[in-house]
Formats: structure tokens, C-alpha cells, sequence
């Protein structure tokens, strides 16, 4: 029989190479995404991360054709930048709706479902932007240390029914992302041309990064494992950021950050 999965934010970059990836390995795979086209060979299903009724609607369909749901990757987002003090709270609301409720709700959907059939696995879509704060960049940081302590706690509620939840975290990889990125340019003067500075330096360790087919499949050998562990970090050079984030005190820790993101 083969293992069925959902892929949001399915049509580009991080999700479209873990739909293929996964589809290599032979599963059946549905991609949901705002776009009304899909990639060919794979299903796909218009859905809003925002909008629980799309992704019930969603889930209701994948039950329907093949009876089962056994792996969930909750992959779409966006990214906005700015100082905090210059960037509108309905703007960090809606990252925070995208980035974590999104992952929320669409797991409200599932989850019923893999603890009725006692089996299946959630993977969440993280950054090495959680553990390692980045200054103007401070919102996509935090939606991202959110879906970390919220794996965490579910991997623990859901154990017993046979439900695996972990989440996974990328460092810099080279996709649209960046072009999509949100920016909060207001203020720059003030900050002496600090945000501009940064943002321009993460765009570029952006897109010297890694393939995103290289995530892809790093994704699909985690959904395929026996077991998981809570967080998996991608490639070894943010492994050792991620232990080195581990170890250092705090003041030297965030005086590196400031060093490499908020000169």
C-alpha cells in the first residue's frame, strides 16, 4: 500500500522539492497551495494555510480518494524584515498567522485522523532562524521558535496514539523565498543603514545557499525513519551554529549574532 502525504506550500521552493522527493520515493502525494495550477504528476489541491475551511475541504478530498493520511508537512510561509520598531503589529499578526497558525490549523485537520488510525507523522517546517535570532528579522524568528516549542509539546500529546511529530530546520537555501520576502524599509535612516545592510547580507547567504532539492530530500529521509527525534537542523555547518548556540552564554551568543546581522 502506499503511504500517503500532504505537502503545503507544495508549488515552489522547500515544498516542491520534498513533494518530489517523497514521490520518488513512492508516495502519494497531494501539495496544497494558494496557486491554481500545480506541478505536473502531482496532485494538487487549491488550499489557504489561513483559511481552515480550504484545508478541511482539503483533507476531506485526500480522505475520500485514498482513505488514509500517514504524513503531514506543514512547509508554507513567508518572511518579512524591518526593525521591530517600524514594523506595524497587523503586519507581525499576519507572519504569525501564516508561519504558525497556518501549521496549526492544518494540523487541527489531521490530527483526529492519524490518532483515529493510530499511525502517522507531522513534520513542521522550522529554521535555524529560531535558534538564532536575527536582528530585523526578529518576527520571522519568533513564528519560527513557535513551531519549534509547539513540536516539542505535541510530539508528547500525541506519542501515545502512534503519532510522530519533529520539526525540521533549514539554514540558508536558495529558492524564491527571498525575492518574496517582505520588506520593512522604513527607519533605515535612523538605524544608520543597518536594515538595509542586513537584509542585503542574509540575502546573500540566501542565494549562495543550498539546493532546495538537497532539503527536499533530507525531509523525505526524515519522514521515511523508524523513529524521529524532536528538531533535526539541515547541514553540518548549522548543525555546529545550532551546538554552538547550546553552549555559549547568552551576551557572547547574541554578540556574534550582532556581529554578522545588525552592524
Amino acid at each position: 500500500m502506499r503511504k500517503v502525504a500532504i505537502v503545503t506550500g507544495g508549488t515552489s521552493g522547500i515544498g516542491r522539492a520534498t513533494a518530489l522527493a517523497l514521490q520518488a520515493d513512492g508516495w502519494t502525494v497531494y501539495e496544497l497551495s494558494r496557486r491554481a495550477e500545480g506541478m505536473a504528476d502531482v496532485r494538487h489541491i487549491v488550499a489557504d494555510i489561513t483559511k481552515e475551511e480550504t484545508l478541511s475541504a482539503a483533507v476531506a478530498q485526500v480522505m475520500a480518494e485514498e482513505g488514509r493520511i500517514d504524513l503531514v508537512v506543514n512547509n508554507a510561509g513567508f518572511g518579512i524584515s524591518g526593525a521591530i520598531e517600524f514594523t506595524a503589529t497587523e503586519e507581525a499578526r499576519r507572519l504569525f498567522d501564516a508561519n504558525f497558525f497556518g501549521m496549526v490549523r492544518m494540523n487541527r485537520c489531521v490530527i483526529p485522523l492519524m490518532r483515529a488510525q493510530g499511525s502517522g507523522r507531522i513534520i513542521n517546517l522550522s529554521s535555524v532562524a529560531a535558534p538564532v535570532p536575527i536582528p530585523f528579522q526578529a518576527y520571522y524568528s519568533a513564528t519560527k521558535a513557535a513551531v519549534n516549542d509547539y513540536t516539542m509539546a505535541l510530539a508528547n500529546e500525541l506519542r501515545p496514539f502512534g503519532v510522530s511529530v519533529c520539526a525540521v530546520q533549514p539554514g540558508d537555501i536558495k529558492t524564491g523565498f527571498t525575492a518574496a520576502r517582505e520588506k520593512v524599509v522604513a527607519g533605515d535612516d535612523v538605524y544608520q543603514g543597518r536594515i538595509s545592510r542586513s537584509v542585503q547580507r542574509m540575502e546573500h547567504d540566501e542565494q549562495t545557499g543550498m539546493d532546495p532539492a538537497r532539503a527536499g530530500r533530507f525531509i523525505a529521509n526524515v519522514a521515511a525513519r523508524g523513529s524521529v527525534k524532536p528538531i533535526y537542523t539541515i547541514g553540518a555547518s548549522y548543525k555546529f551554529f545550532v551546538f554552538l548556540v547550546r553552549i555559549l552564554p547568552y551576551r557572547l551568543l547574541n554578540w556574534m549574532i550582532g556581529l554578522l546581522y545588525a552592524k
